[in-house]
């Protein structure tokens, strides 16, 4: 395998979709999809009827772009919503900004269940479509900084995903992020806690 091959994997590897807009992605796109398939039968019906041009028919063509953009944005929100280990730091992206971390800004790294970070007063902070990530493997990364460098993270990524000094993200491979992040840490105390055994890279 070439080097630029390697590379690509790594990269690849590196960047893990953030699963609450995976989920939301996964639940909406039916919606939009039946907005736009009543729009197409519905506009090729009055079409065929030659009932389309008027005013009160209109509203089904309508249909078609309401449905696409719909569509278009959950799938932006998901393109848009990941986490990823660079050079600099980690990188957290989420619909309208993003933030990259220092590695001697983060204290540890650990992968639990994402249900720990909504414990007590945090449990109303749970929404429907979050319930089926309860159980599932989040990387929580606890940080070191001040107040207001905590406050502008938290601004940028949200208070469900930010709370005191830890960011929780359900991930599609929490592990893996996880071992990407720890031998960059300055201490060394990142070690996966909590989470499955390294996976061996194949040659």
């Amino acid at each position: 395998m070439s080097s630029t091959d390697t590379s690509t994997q790594t990269e690849a590897s590196s960047r893990q979709p953030i699963l609450y807009a995976d989920q939301l992605w996964r639940q909406q796109r039916f919606f939009a999809g039946f907005l736009v398939l009543v729009g197409v039968a519905m506009t090729s019906y009055l079409l065929y009827m030659g009932q389309l041009t008027r005013t009160s028919n209109l509203i089904w063509a309508l249909y078609i772009p309401s449905g696409l953009l719909l569509g278009g944005a959950f799938l932006f929100y998901k393109y848009r919503s990941f986490a990823e280990s660079l050079d600099e730091g980690l990188k957290v992206s989420s619909l309208r900004s993003s933030v990259v971390i220092p590695y001697e800004s983060i204290r540890s790294v650990k992968v639990q269940p994402l249900s720990l970070a909504f414990l007590e007063k945090r449990k109303r902070m749970v929404a429907p479509m979050m319930k089926p990530l309860m159980d599932k493997p989040a990387l929580f990364v606890r940080l070191r900084g001040d107040e207001d460098e905590l406050a502008a993270i938290k601004k940028t990524l949200g208070g469900r995903v930010v709370y005191d000094d830890m960011i929780a993200l359900p991930l599609k491979d929490a592990d893996a992020l996880s071992w990407e992040l720890s031998p960059r840490l300055p201490d060394r105390m990142g070690q996966n806690q909590g989470g499955g055994k390294r996976r061996k890279r194949r040659r």
